[in-house]
Protein backbone atom coordinates (compact mmCIF):
# COMPACT_ATOMS: atom_id res chain seq x y z
CA UNK A 1 0.00 0.00 0.00
CA UNK A 2 3.36 2.29 0.18
CA UNK A 3 2.92 3.74 -3.49
CA UNK A 4 5.84 5.93 -4.62
CA UNK A 5 4.82 9.99 -3.96
CA UNK A 6 4.90 11.54 -7.37
CA UNK A 7 5.63 14.87 -6.29
CA UNK A 8 8.75 14.01 -4.00
CA UNK A 9 11.89 14.66 -5.54
CA UNK A 10 14.21 11.37 -6.35
CA UNK A 11 17.46 11.25 -3.94
CA UNK A 12 19.68 11.10 -7.39
CA UNK A 13 17.96 14.42 -8.52
CA UNK A 14 18.82 16.23 -5.57
CA UNK A 15 21.04 19.13 -6.18
CA UNK A 16 24.54 18.66 -5.09
CA UNK A 17 27.10 21.00 -4.03
CA UNK A 18 30.22 21.95 -6.08
CA UNK A 19 32.90 19.65 -5.67
CA UNK A 20 36.07 20.39 -4.11
CA UNK A 21 38.03 20.61 -7.68
CA UNK A 22 35.05 23.10 -9.20
CA UNK A 23 35.66 25.10 -5.59
CA UNK A 24 39.22 25.44 -6.39
CA UNK A 25 39.24 26.79 -9.84
CA UNK A 26 36.47 29.30 -8.76
CA UNK A 27 38.98 30.51 -6.21
CA UNK A 28 41.56 30.55 -8.51
CA UNK A 29 39.64 32.36 -11.36
CA UNK A 30 38.60 34.64 -8.45
CA UNK A 31 42.52 35.18 -7.98
CA UNK A 32 43.33 36.05 -11.54
CA UNK A 33 40.64 38.75 -12.05
CA UNK A 34 41.86 40.27 -8.73
CA UNK A 35 45.58 40.36 -9.98
CA UNK A 36 43.96 41.76 -13.11
CA UNK A 37 42.23 44.59 -10.97
CA UNK A 38 45.82 45.17 -9.50
CA UNK A 39 47.83 45.34 -11.78
CA UNK A 40 45.03 47.84 -13.74
CA UNK A 41 45.60 51.88 -14.12
CA UNK A 42 43.99 53.93 -10.98
CA UNK A 43 41.81 55.73 -13.75
CA UNK A 44 40.60 52.60 -15.26
CA UNK A 45 40.13 51.18 -12.09
CA UNK A 46 37.87 53.92 -10.75
CA UNK A 47 35.01 53.07 -13.29
CA UNK A 48 34.19 49.90 -12.40
CA UNK A 49 31.37 48.77 -10.01
CA UNK A 50 33.15 47.47 -7.17
CA UNK A 51 32.39 47.64 -3.72
CA UNK A 52 34.65 49.55 -0.96
CA UNK A 53 36.02 46.78 0.94
CA UNK A 54 37.49 45.30 -2.48
CA UNK A 55 38.39 48.77 -3.92
CA UNK A 56 40.94 49.37 -0.41
CA UNK A 57 42.20 45.76 -0.25
CA UNK A 58 42.83 46.39 -3.96
CA UNK A 59 44.93 49.68 -3.37
CA UNK A 60 46.72 48.06 -0.61
CA UNK A 61 48.00 45.06 -2.59
CA UNK A 62 49.30 47.84 -5.04
CA UNK A 63 51.29 48.76 -1.94
CA UNK A 64 53.22 45.69 -1.15
CA UNK A 65 56.96 44.97 -2.01
CA UNK A 66 56.83 41.84 -0.28
CA UNK A 67 56.29 38.57 -1.90
CA UNK A 68 54.71 36.72 0.27
CA UNK A 69 52.68 39.66 1.48
CA UNK A 70 51.18 40.16 -1.63
CA UNK A 71 50.35 36.74 -2.46
CA UNK A 72 47.99 36.41 1.16
CA UNK A 73 46.50 39.96 -0.46
CA UNK A 74 45.96 38.43 -3.49
CA UNK A 75 44.33 35.20 -1.42
CA UNK A 76 42.04 37.63 0.62
CA UNK A 77 40.86 39.90 -2.81
CA UNK A 78 39.91 36.58 -3.89
CA UNK A 79 37.75 36.26 -0.82
CA UNK A 80 36.20 39.21 -0.85
CA UNK A 81 35.12 38.60 -4.72
CA UNK A 82 33.37 35.25 -3.70
CA UNK A 83 30.76 37.97 -2.11
CA UNK A 84 30.47 40.15 -5.64
CA UNK A 85 28.16 39.78 -8.66
CA UNK A 86 31.08 38.93 -11.12
CA UNK A 87 29.06 39.42 -13.99
CA UNK A 88 28.49 43.07 -14.33
CA UNK A 89 32.30 43.49 -13.32
CA UNK A 90 33.37 41.44 -16.16
CA UNK A 91 30.99 43.22 -18.44
CA UNK A 92 32.62 46.91 -17.50
CA UNK A 93 36.32 44.83 -17.94
CA UNK A 94 34.94 43.63 -21.53
CA UNK A 95 33.76 47.14 -22.11
CA UNK A 96 36.95 48.86 -20.85
CA UNK A 97 38.75 46.57 -23.06
CA UNK A 98 37.01 47.01 -26.14
CA UNK A 99 37.72 50.92 -25.54
CA UNK A 100 41.44 50.56 -25.00
CA UNK A 101 42.08 48.36 -28.82
CA UNK A 102 39.53 50.83 -30.38
CA UNK A 103 41.64 53.79 -29.25
CA UNK A 104 44.97 51.87 -29.56
CA UNK A 105 43.76 51.38 -33.47
CA UNK A 106 43.02 54.79 -34.45
CA UNK A 107 46.73 55.73 -33.15
CA UNK A 108 48.01 53.62 -35.70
Amino acid sequence: MNEPDDDAPDADEAPRPPSKSSRKREAHALQKLGERLIAMREADFLTLPLPEMLVEAIRDARRLKSRLALARQRQYIGKLMREVDIEPLEAALAALTDRQNAHARLRK
